[in-house]
């Protein structure tokens, strides 16, 4: 296992590079599933999700190949419609193929995706999505099979607006005879990127970034290449963590405008910051004042950086309130705060801080992607040297983190040791 060994007590300073999206690329490689030939995809971010993905695609029979920020993905007139249960039970995104092969191929066999341990992320709305466009879909022995022999349009009205569902469904869509309403449909800047992927493979969708997407299925799609969005949960978390270190950093090739809700409240913390042309800035020379956030699905406040907005009111000015919306189980890593000494108390889905000048150093360990570059923020602002363990998590979603936290000056190094270090 491999762990990370942070030392706090250094102000961050200078400026970090964001690359593509992890909640977006992911989405659009199950997107070019939907077309026979090459896809070329740039800004692909290096990290472990997107290997795991590449290999759920060439199980499928598609050829993928990187090359720097830079994936083919050729795709055969047929592919297998059978993923690999060893594979999508490690990343709850490779349910993204499911939509896109019953809508190509009439028939898919998916293995149960996991995942993070963030609480019951149900596949019902994703379910009933395909069954409105005339699908059958049954779970047997761990899979969910779905089958039609050609999907129609139909208005579907999701309860929550969910981002798997209302991607599943609408690359289902995209295909199916007729004309198909998504009512209550997820709003991200995810949402928004494969739905312009997908009209530059030929489909007819309006209504992006709006609560009601409209579709008109075609015939067929063609290949495309398409330039991944941003990833603005990547630049949030450079962003807290300039906050949480009082520090000054650059965060060059975000988009500011999809981060509105978390610039505005670090702002509202006494930060100051700057919007760029190639991203923005973030600084500040004090303790930051404790502010009350509340998790919201986009436009709202990001359940992803909602770790990290829980690690810096830990060391806040003041008391706060953390209110979760989206994931009951985000509060799992809290008590991994507190064993840095960290000041917090769980009522539901409520999270109230008591703010401290500094926490201090012990070993923990990440339960996900976000909770394990939360500690790992933690760990800058805590007295002497931090272990955060099964740092697998952060690597599924943060490419280079440990380089990018030491390029603005972070004391981090990846070491690795035996697999019961943590819990002897």
């Amino acid at each position: 296992m491999e762990i990370f060994r942070v030392t706090g007590g250094v102000r961050l300073a200078g400026e970090v590079f964001v690359g593509g999206a992890k909640n977006s690329v992911l989405k659009l490689m199950a997107a070019a599933l939907l077309a026979e030939g090459e896809t070329c995809l740039t800004n692909v971010p290096d990290i472990l999700d997107v290997t795991i993905m590449s290999e759920v695609l060439r199980r499928l029979g598609c050829t993928v190949v990187r090359d720097g920020d830079a994936m083919r993905i050729d795709v055969p007139g047929r592919t297998s419609t059978e993923t690999d249960y060893s594979l999508v039970r490690r990343m709850r995104a490779s349910v993204a193929v499911l939509g896109p092969l019953v809508a190509r191929y009439g028939h898919a066999k998916v293995a149960m995706p996991g995942g993070d341990a963030i609480g019951m992320r149900g596949l019902d709305m994703h379910i009933n999505g395909l069954v409105a466009l005339g699908a059958e879909v049954r779970s047997e022995h761990g899979y969910l099979i779905a089958s039609a022999s050609r999907l129609r349009g139909a208005h579907v009205t999701f309860d929550f607006p969910s981002v798997g569902a209302t991607e599943n469904v609408l690359m289902a869509a995209v295909l199916a005879d007729g004309d198909t309403v998504i009512d209550n449909a997820a709003r991200e800047p995810e949402i928004v990127d494969l739905v312009e992927m997908l009209q530059s493979m030929g489909a007819q969708i309006s209504g992006a970034g709006g609560s009601t997407l409209r579709v008109t299925g075609v015939r067929g799609l063609r290949p495309t290449a398409h330039h991944t969005v941003p990833d603005r949960i990547v630049a949030g978390t450079w962003a807290i963590a300039a906050v949480m270190t009082r520090g000054d950093v650059r965060v060059r090739g975000a988009r500011p405008q999809h981060l509105e809700r978390v610039l505005q409240r670090l702002g509202d913390m006494g930060a100051s910051v700057r919007h760029e042309s190639d991203g923005f800035s973030v600084s500040i020379d004090r303790r930051p004042t404790a502010r009350n956030i509340v998790t919201l699905p986009y436009p709202g406040f990001p359940t992803d950086l909602q770790p990290m907005a829980i690690a810096l009111g830990a060391v806040a000015d003041g008391a706060s309130t953390l209110t979760e919306n989206v994931f009951e189980g985000r509060f799992m890593f809290v008590n991994e705060l507190i064993r840095l000494g960290a000041n917090i108390q769980v009522d539901g889905h409520h999270c109230a801080i008591a703010g401290i000048e500094r926490l201090s150093s012990a070993p923990v360990e990440a339960t996900d992607i976000r909770a394990g570059a939360g500690l790992v923020l933690a760990g800058l602002v805590a007295d002497g040297t931090t272990e955060v363990g099964h740092v697998a998590h952060i690597d599924r979603g943060y490419p280079g983190f440990e380089a990018s936290l030491r390029g603005l000056g972070a004391s981090i190094e990846r070491v690795s040791v035996p697999d019961l270090y943590l819990s002897e």
